[in-house]
This record gives structure tokens, sequence and C-alpha cells, in this order.
């Protein structure tokens, strides 16, 4: 096999600083597997963009990700020059060490370290749909940003945006608890949403998920049809629960028979568009990472980004 130039990209303070307590072992795990790499941390919020935008720049071939869903987003942006692939023959390795890892269930790479780097030596470079979203910044502009699992706006804004600050907080961050103290006093959104020029009907809306893979919030199988291969959203929208009947139904999400329930509509198209109806901002999730919030438009990128990975 030819030999690829090689970077490793390792966020140390995923899976809350425990990647960094284990860097020694994954980097023995490694070497194990890849005789010749050179690795670096990152040390700042974007900074895994930067590296990765420089490195395949410099004719690196290979970029191995090692943290969970957010840096592998981060990464995957750094891929990118404005809308085109700086070099369409480098390929994304994944080792997950993160708190959130939802992409891998849908790349069926493994959780542990062994397994995941086996499959980054003997697996098939796969080209992905990657989804490409324009969204309101913090500072009132706009932003795009690539995503490679899901984009979700809604509730799942509000329990990403209570998960992080938490987090920062060095408190306890489980999605499912800040799901359920999110949702005790949640108020469901009025969102206007198009998907490839057709108008849905109007209501309030409690999730929009933009799924490109098919498990977010740690094992919830929020779109359990989605394939990241068929140039294809499946935007699930769930209309506006109370607490109490989220409590009956929400313990759906976690095999994905939730698609059954009345309330909720899968719809597939190359393009979503999401507009809030009141002045209330909606927050917007990207991979886990709470980055802005709607109008927001997602489109569909077919077969663009080489991941190594079984689909």
């Amino acid at each position: 096999m030819r030999r690829r130039k090689t970077q490793v990209i390792v966020n140390p303070e995923s899976a809350e600083g425990l990647t960094r307590r284990r860097w020694t072992s994954i980097r023995d795990g490694l070497r194990h597997f890849i005789s010749d790499f050179r690795y670096e941390f990152t040390e700042k919020p974007l900074h895994a963009i930067e590296i990765a935008r420089s490195c395949i720049k410099d004719g690196t071939e290979l970029i191995i990700g090692v943290g969970g869903d957010g840096t592998m987003n981060e990464i995957a942006n750094g891929f990118y020059d404005g809308a085109a692939l700086i070099n369409p023959e480098a390929t994304l390795g994944i080792v997950p060490s993160g708190t959130g890892c939802d992409l891998i269930r849908s790349l069926r790479i493994p959780s542990r370290l062994e397994g995941a780097l086996q499959v980054i030596t003997e697996g098939p470079a796969q080209a992905i749909d990657v989804g490409r979203v324009a969204f309101r910044a913090p500072d009132g502009g706009t932003l795009e940003r690539y995503f490679l699992n899901v984009a979700d706006f809604g509730v799942g804004g509000e329990v990403v945006h209570k998960v992080n600050s938490r987090r920062l907080e060095r408190k306890a961050s489980s999605y499912v608890r800040c799901l359920v103290s999110t949702m005790v006093h949640y108020k469901n959104k009025r969102v206007r949403i198009r998907v490839d020029g057709r108008e849905l009907p109007r209501g309030e809306y409690l999730i929009g998920a933009v799924a490109n893979g098919r498990v977010f919030g740690k094992g919830m199988k929020i779109a359990p049809d989605a394939r990241l291969d068929d140039g294809l959203f499946d935007a699930v929208l769930v209309k506006g629960m109370k607490f109490m009947e989220f409590c009956r139904h929400g313990w759906r999400l976690l095999n994905g028979t939730h698609v059954r329930y009345h309330k909720v509509e899968v719809v597939r198209g190359r393009r979503v568009e999401a507009d809030p109806e009141d002045a209330e901002p909606v927050l917007l999730e990207l991979d886990g990472e709470q980055l802005g919030t709607l109008p927001a438009v997602f489109e569909i990128v077919p077969r663009s980004l080489p991941v190594i990975g079984y689909l």
C-alpha cells in the first residue's frame, strides 16, 4: 500500500478532557497501525478548520480526527475552501473520542480505539453527502458551514446550548438530562418550512432535524432510514408537544419508532428552508455545536467528502 501523507488532529478537551489523558495510548495505537504521521492539538474553537485546511493545501492526503462529532465537523469544514474541495482525493479518518460520537454509527466505525484504527487502515474511502447551511450568526450576519451528520433547530438547539454551557462550567452535561430539563419550560416554535420549494403546513414545531446521518443526541435514532450517500436529507419534523406528551412518547427517539407517531413527519429533499414566524430566536445546532439561529437554508452536496467507513 502506498504510504499517504497523514496528519492527526486531536481535540484534547473532547470527552470532557479524557482525550488529553489518554492521548499516549491513542498515539501508541496509531503508531501500531500507521507508522508515519504528524499530529497537532487544537487550542481554540475552529482551530481544527485552520489545521485541516492548511495541511490539505500542503499536500496531506489523510486527515485523522481524534474527538467527537463537533471536532469532525470542524475538520470537515477545513476540507473546503468556499464551495469547493481543496483536494478531492484527501480523505477523512475518524478516531472517536468525544461525548458525542453519533456519526460513527452511520459509518459502522467501532467506538473502541483498536477497531476504529483497523477501519482506518483496512476500510474503504467512500464519498458521503455533506450538508451546507447558511444561517444567522450571533452578530446578526450570515454564516455558512458544512455539516456531516445532523443539523437541528428548535428544542435540539436549546439542549445543545445547555449541554455545552454546563460543560464549560464543569457540571454534569448528559444530553438526556438536559433534554428533560429543557422540555419542562420549552415553548414550541412557529417555523415556516419549505422542502425543495414545497411549503409544508404551518404550525408549531418541537424539533426540526435536517438529517444526513441516522443518529444524534448520543444515540437517538432521529432519522432511522437516512443514508449518507443517497443525495437527500431526511427532514424529521416533530409538531409541538407539551411536556407530559413528550414524556409519554419521547422514548421512541431511542429506537426510531417516533417516525410512526402522528405528530412526526419525515420529508426527503435536497434543500430545506426554515424561517421563524415569531421574534423569539430559534436556536440551530450542527453536529452537536450550537452556532446560530434561524432563518437557515440547508442544501445537500451529494457524495462530496471521502470518509473511511462502511455505508
